[in-house]
């Protein structure tokens, strides 16, 4: 799954780190679903959502389609 979340992080100015603060997750984390290495689950994934105030859908685009 591809996603934009590299993205919505530097409009923001804000790191790795201070990102896996705000969901509450390991910076590895965010390093590995921005890498496409992992896919979140689906309650990371609306926690995502929520944050950037965007449809999980603007945010994570499946690779297939």
């Amino acid at each position: 799954m591809k996603n934009r979340l590299k993205v919505l992080r530097a409009e923001r100015d804000w790191t790795q780190a201070d990102l896996a603060n705000k969901l509450d997750v390991s910076r590895q984390t965010i390093n590995s679903i921005e890498k496409d290495k992992y896919d979140p689950s689906l309650s990371l994934a609306f926690k995502v959502a929520r944050l950037f105030q965007q449809p999980i859908e603007s945010i994570f685009i499946d690779k297939e389609a």
